[in-house]
């Protein structure tokens, strides 16, 4: 079975949708490809998020921000963490939206919690993924979505 391709999403790509795809492609390799993207792509990644990823051993060194435009339009699922509506009908039949904090401008531990509640999201959409590709519960009972994910 093929592997779901997912594009998360955020404001400049410089924070929350670097973090869950780095999440989701190490922890759901058996079930999906991520990609990344910014609707106004920051020029780096911000130093919080990786000194936070990093802590988790992650390494976001060789990650720049992307551009919404630039990652094609073949994708399964799209993740929006932006806050902002997206055309998704052009890019991929299913769209989530979650809301999560920017952490652009909070300090570190703030940062710190951000990054917890992106790595829980992604594996729910994970667990999500790996009972639909078993043929498990109906999707929109799996989904996490809404204020219930936002802080």
């Amino acid at each position: 079975m093929r592997l779901q391709r997912v594009l998360f999403v955020c404001i400049g790509n410089a924070c929350r949708s670097q973090m869950a795809e780095a999440f989701a492609n190490r922890y759901g390799g058996d079930v999906l490809v991520a990609r990344s993207a910014g609707l106004a792509p920051a020029r780096a990644v911000a130093p919080a998020t990786r000194e936070a990823m990093r802590e988790k051993n992650f390494d976001l060194d060789g990650c720049v921000p992307k551009g919404f435009e630039t990652t094609g339009t073949d994708y399964d699922v799209v993740v929006n963490m932006s806050g902002h509506p997206i055309a998704p009908a052009s890019i991929a039949p299913r769209v989530r939206e979650w809301k999560v904090e920017d952490p652009i401008s909070v300090n570190l531990e703030r940062h710190r919690q951000i990054r917890d509640q992106i790595e829980s999201l992604v594996q729910a959409l994970i667990i999500e993924l790996r009972r639909a590709r078993q043929g498990g519960v109906p999707e929109k009972s799996r989904v996490p979505h809404g204020p219930a994910n936002g802080r």
